[in-house]
C-alpha cells in the first residue's frame, strides 16, 4: 500500500495533540511532521518555518518527504477526517493518477454546512482558486514542482508548484464531504472580494504575476502585447459617448446614478442609454420622468424578458442613438464628479485604445468611504497585463468600449463576467488605455448582487470565469500555434 506523509501547519500545542491523535495507527500514515512560524516547545517533528506559501518551507517538505504522497494541510486549522477518508482520497489518486487531489468539505458553524467546492480546469490558474485546506499531492510531482520554481519566491511558491504539477497531470476533486472544520474566514462574500486588490498585499502580486506569467509560456499561452490600431472615424455617430446603465428595481439608487451621468461636463455630445429590463418598482416611473425633463436620456425596456446584464448591454450599444464609445455606470454607483467622461474619452483619443479601465473608491451607501478605499488595479501594465488579467479576478471600473468593436463582439447573456470578458478577449489584440486616479464611487450595500453570495453561487461565478479563461488559453495557444 502506498504511503503517506502529513505536513501541518500549527500555532499551538493542542493542534498538534490534536492530529497526532487522529494520525497514530493510521495505517497508510507513515509520518507526521509539524510547521511553525514560532517555535512551540515538547512538539516532536516540529520544523520552523516562515509560511506554508515561502519557498524555503516547501524546499525543506520536499527533502523530508520519504513517502508516495504528501498529504498538506495548507492552514493552521483542526481537520476531522471522516472515516476512511485518507483511504478515499488515496484511492482516487491511485485510480486518476491526477497529481493533486481535494475534496468538498463540512464546515462547523454551530451545525455542519456543507462546503462544495469546484473542479479544477485550465483556466484555473487564478491564486485564490479555493481548494480547501486539504490536498494530497504526488510527491515525485511536488519535489518536480519545487526544482521548477523559477526564483526564490516568498508568498506564492505552493501557488508555482500547482501550477507545475497541473502542466503535467490532472487536478481532480472528489465531490463528496471527506473531513470537517471550522469556518476560516468567517467574512461576507463582499468583503474577501477586494483583498486581491489591498495595496498591502502589492509585493505579493508583483511575485504572483511573475510566477502566473512564467506559466503561460510553458504551456504555449503567452500573448506578447499588440497595439492593433484603430481608426476612430471609420463610422458615423450622432454622439461622442454613451452612458449604459442596465438596471433592475433599483428604485434606491437609479436617481442618483442618472443624475450623476446627466451632470458630466463634456467638449463633446453625450447621451444616457438606460436599459430598463422590466423593473418591478418605482425605477421607471423615476427613469420616465428623467426623460421628460431631460432629452439626453434615451430610457429603454427591451422587448426580450430573457436578458440579464450582458444582454441589456448588447441591447444599449446597439441602440441608434448610443455613441462612438460606450461608458459604464452601474444603476448602485455614480462618477466621481463631473469630469469622469471627459477623461475616460480622452484617454481613448490619446493612446488610441479600444477599452478604458478606470479606478474606482469603495464607499457605503451613503458614499462614505470603506476599507480597502480606492481600487486602482495597478497590477495592469502595458507590457503584461494581457497575461496577467488571466491570474486576477477583475479588471476595474468603469469599463469604456469602442462601440462597434462591442458591437462585433457580442456580450455574454450572463450577469456576471461579460465585463471580464471583453477585457481578456480585448486585450488580446488591442491596447487597453487605464486612468488610475479615483473617477467612480462603487457603493456596497445590502442590496448589491454580490454582497453575500452562499457558497453555491460563489462557486457558480469563480466557474464561470475559470470557464472563461480556459476558452482565452486555448485561443491564445491556437494564435500562437498559427
Amino acid at each position: 500500500m502506498k504511503k503517506i506523509s502529513a505536513f501541518i501547519p500549527i500555532d499551538n500545542n493542542s493542534k498538534a495533540e490534536y492530529f497526532n491523535k487522529q494520525f497514530n495507527d493510521h495505517p497508510l500514515i507513515e509520518s507526521v511532521y509539524f510547521l511553525a512560524v514560532n517555535p512551540i516547545s515538547s512538539t516532536p517533528n516540529l520544523i520552523p518555518v516562515n509560511s506554508i506559501n515561502n519557498f524555503n518551507t516547501l524546499k525543506i517538505i520536499a527533502e523530508r518527504l520519504e513517502t508516495d504522497y504528501l498529504l498538506l494541510i495548507n492552514r493552521a486549522i483542526e481537520i476531522d477526517f471522516g472515516i476512511h477518508s485518507i483511504e478515499r482520497m488515496l484511492s482516487v489518486a491511485r485510480d486518476t493518477r491526477a497529481g493533486i487531489i481535494y475534496s468538498d468539505y463540512y464546515e462547523i458553524a454551530g451545525t455542519l454546512k456543507p462546503h462544495p467546492l469546484i473542479d479544477y480546469q485550465t483556466g484555473s490558474i487564478r491564486d485564490d482558486f479555493d481548494f480547501g485546506p486539504v490536498m494530497l499531492i504526488d510527491s515525485n510531482e511536488f519535489k518536480n514542482g519545487v526544482n521548477e520554481i523559477p526564483f526564490e519566491l516568498e508568498f506564492s511558491a505552493l501557488y508555482s508548484i500547482r501550477l507545475s504539477v497541473s502542466r503535467r497531470k490532472r487536478v481532480f476533486r472528489i465531490p463528496e464531504y471527506l473531513y470537517s472544520t471550522q469556518v476560516f474566514d468567517p467574512r461576507k462574500s463582499g468583503e474577501k472580494q477586494f483583498d486581491y486588490v489591498d495595496p498591502r498585499n502589492r509585493k505579493m502580486q508583483i511575485e504572483m504575476e511573475d510566477v502566473a506569467t512564467d506559466h503561460l509560456k510553458k504551456i504555449g499561452a503567452y500573448i506578447e502585447p499588440k497595439k492593433r490600431e484603430i481608426d476612430f472615424g471609420s463610422h458615423e455617430f450622432q454622439n461622442e459617448a454613451s452612458v449604459i446603465i442596465p438596471v433592475k428595481n433599483r428604485e434606491k439608487t437609479i436617481a442618483d446614478a442618472v443624475s450623476s451621468a446627466l451632470k458630466q461636463k463634456t467638449d463633446f455630445p453625450f447621451n444616457v442609454i438606460v436599459i430598463d429590463n422590466h423593473s418591478t418598482d418605482k425605477t421607471t416611473e423615476i427613469l420616465t420622468n428623467f426623460a421628460l425633463k431631460d432629452n439626453r436620456l434615451i430610457h429603454r425596456i427591451p422587448p426580450r424578458g430573457d436578458l440579464l446584464i450582458g444582454g441589456c448591454w448588447n441591447n444599449g450599444v446597439n441602440q441608434p442613438e448610443c455613441g462612438r464609445f460606450s461608458v459604464q455606470l452601474d444603476s448602485d454607483d455614480l462618477y466621481k464628479d463631473e469630469f469622469t467622461l471627459q477623461k475616460v474619452i480622452d484617454t481613448f483619443r490619446r493612446e488610441n485604445c479600444a477599452m478604458v479601465i478606470g479606478s474606482y473608491i469603495l464607499s457605503d451607501f451613503e458614499l462614505n468611504p470603506i476599507p480597502p478605499g480606492l481600487i486602482d488595479h495597478k497590477e495592469w501594465s502595458d507590457d503584461n497585463g494581457t497575461n496577467n488579467a488571466l491570474r486576477i479576478n477583475g479588471l476595474g471600473a468603469p469599463r469604456a468600449f469602442y462601440t462597434p468593436l462591442l458591437r462585433e463582439l457580442k456580450i455574454p447573456n450572463v450577469s456576471y463576467g461579460e465585463d471580464y470578458y471583453l477585457g481578456i478577449t480585448i486585450s488580446r489584440s488591442y491596447k487597453i488605455g487605464r486612468i488610475y486616479e479615483p473617477i467612480y464611487i462603487c457603493r456596497r450595500w445590502e442590496g448589491n448582487t454580490d454582497a453575500e453570495l452562499d457558497i453555491n453561487r460563489l462557486n457558480r461565478n469563480n466557474f464561470y470565469k475559470d470557464r472563461l479563461r480556459t476558452i482565452e488559453i486555448e485561443t491564445r495557444k491556437t494564435i500562437n500555434r498559427s
